[in-house]
């Protein structure tokens, strides 16, 4: 029977996701489950790729896809700790593509944000993601658990050598399980398209 692990120190999801929206300029923002429903509520971009929001696990090796299509753009990738339990194999595989302009953020709150709440396995656990990234060769690894640290970290971070991983300890939102439909798909990705052509 796996004991719990000692409370750790946690920031906030939205103050912790809103760092990222103030540094993003042109880089393609790939998210899928609780980040596919927080970071609509932050505004709206032609290059969010949010078409996707209940592909569990998926969004890396999405992000990985459009990152090696367009190697002279930056990608960023919100994926849940949920999320990367049920796809560890994609950090391997990142690294292993030689991808450079690929960031990878891991958002670790210890639950499956929008399937109900439940406890991941991992936070049950002394699972460290960060260190998974690095034992997968990652070039960057990176970890924040406060929010201050990562509002002053957080531009530095993107300039290190690629692919980078970024473990961002957050609380949970909780009793927020509903993902909403991103809207008509045809017009969406036609907009996606054209932002990428600039």
């Amino acid at each position: 029977m796996a004991t719990e692990i000692p409370k750790r120190s946690r920031m906030p999801l939205v103050p912790a996701l809103e760092v990222v929206r103030a540094l993003r300029t042109s880089e393609v923002l790939v998210t899928t489950m609780g980040t596919a429903r927080e970071w609509p509520r932050l505004g709206d971009h032609p290059l969010d790729f949010h078409y996707i929001p209940s592909a569990m696990g998926q969004s890396s090796t999405i992000a990985l896809g459009i990152a090696l299509a367009q190697p002279k753009r930056n990608v960023i990738a919100f994926t849940g700790d949920g999320s990367l339990l049920m796809n560890l194999g994609c950090l391997v595989t990142i690294a292993a593509s030689g991808v450079k302009n690929l960031t990878l953020i891991a958002i670790d709150n210890g639950h499956y944000e929008v399937t109900g709440g439940q406890r991941t396995a991992a936070s049950l656990t002394s699972t460290d993601f960060a260190g998974l990234a690095t034992a997968a060769g990652f070039q960057s690894v990176s970890m924040f658990d406060d929010l201050i640290d990562w509002q002053n970290g957080a531009a530095a971070v993107f300039h290190l050598p690629g692919p980078r991983f970024v473990s961002l300890i957050v609380e949970p939102i909780g009793g927020d399980y509903f993902l909403n439909p991103p809207g008509p798909m045809g017009p969406r990705l036609e907009r996606f398209r054209e932002a990428l052509k600039a």
